[in-house]
């Protein structure tokens, strides 16, 4: 019989060797350019306020959910909350769900059946990659935003189909052409589902405009990202709500989330509605990141408009060593090694800010300018 204990200490030191060993850090009192907190509402003093003050107003105590949704951990306090967001959507219905991960854990394990189809870009995400190895439908995959080629794999598709891509990509910060997607998918009779994790904020409440809700078949929004909290929702119809709350296994078998979480994202909710101003500031760092970092032909930055920027510097070594010379002055900057990324595209991944200044901005874009241009 194998010993357990071996296989994982050689997995580790396998890892070691190749330099890309994961290992938890406590990175306090850094400039931040690595969180997803865009819009700054994790810190925000008056999100903060407005939590408490709702809290406060509520009779009921509640420390803990005490159960998962079907058992004692509902209320009409999270059913109202999914019914407005689902309204804001203009979606008929929204299920929330503990996280993002779990969101599409559960909706894709659930959903596809055998002898149905996946499609989905290459750089989806992790979570709905495991959703979907846990179904038993056709999976293909298509090249990254490319049209063609999800054409081809529509072609050969089987039994109910569904296409699946993210509104701003977390790995690479582009978009998809999310409209002709649709139009595409239409052609061929299949359902769009887009998560829109890293969309909303910048774009106000996401990507996709009212006009297009009736026509795509599910939404995922993460609370975790630009909200500044925690758990995520799928938007759809009143009949693909009912049908998680039967047979999506993430779902019916998790605790709930407790009250305050609850009571967060709908405070997060309130003042995404009013944050013209943070999204104005959000955008205009944006534009002096792009505007002041280099372009170094043998370091491509990926294309994007969002506050995702990727440098991509080829190797798990060079990326490393960029994010020391950052940590070094208090920039909290953090390599993507492969295997996270293909190998040959190792990068740094900046995520930009709202509350970013443009000192902290040019500090960082000055430097890997210098350090970029000396390799």
């Amino acid at each position: 019989m194998k010993n357990a204990q071996k296989y994982i200490c050689k997995r580790l030191e396998e890892r070691l060797i190749e330099g890309n060993l994961r290992q938890l850090k406590n990175n306090y009192n850094l400039i931040d350019f690595c969180s997803n907190d865009y819009l700054g509402f994790a810190r925000s003093p008056l999100l903060k306020n407005r939590i408490d003050n709702e809290l406060a107003n509520i009779t009921i105590i509640s420390n803990g959910s005490t159960g998962s949704r079907l058992l004692t951990g509902n209320s009409e306090y999270v059913e109202s909350l999914e019914n407005s967001i689902a309204y804001l959507y203009n979606c008929e219905a929204g299920l929330i769900y503990n996280s993002g991960y779990t969101a599409n854990l559960g909706l894709f394990s659930a959903l596809p059946q055998k002898g149905d189809s996946i499609i989905m870009d290459e750089l989806i995400h992790a979570s709905i990659i495991d959703g979907t190895r846990l179904s038993f439908a056709n999976r293909f995959k298509f090249r990254h935003n490319d049209l063609n080629s999800l054409e081809d794999k529509l072609k050969i598709a089987k039994g109910i189909c569904y296409v699946i891509i993210e509104g701003v990509y977390s790995m690479d910060g582009d978009s998809p052409e999310i409209e002709a997607t649709l139009t595409l998918a239409e052609k061929y009779g299949a359902n769009l589902i887009v998560d829109e994790a890293h969309s909303v904020g910048l774009y106000g409440l996401g990507m996709l405009y009212n006009s297009l809700s009736e026509r795509i078949f599910a939404r995922i929004i993460t609370f975790g990202k630009a909200l500044g909290g925690h758990g995520a929702i799928i938007l759809g119809s009143t009949y693909l709500k009912n049908y998680l709350i039967n047979f999506s296994r993430p779902f019916i078998y998790t605790t709930a989330l407790p009250l305050h979480q609850v009571v967060s994202t709908k405070m997060a909710f309130e003042m995404l509605l009013d944050s013209d101003l943070e999204i104005n500031d959000l955008k205009n760092n944006i534009q002096l990141f792009k505007s002041t970092i280099s372009k170094i032909e043998a370091f491509p930055l990926i294309e994007s408009n969002s506050m995702i920027q990727c440098l991509i510097l080829k190797s798990n070594s060079l990326a490393k060593e960029l994010s020391s010379v950052l940590l070094n002055l208090g920039l909290d900057v953090r390599p993507v090694l492969s295997p996270t990324v293909e190998k040959g595209s190792e990068r740094i991944r900046i995520c930009l800010h709202a509350f970013n200044t443009k000192k902290e901005i040019e500090l960082l874009t000055n430097t890997i300018n210098s350090f970029l241009n000396g390799k």
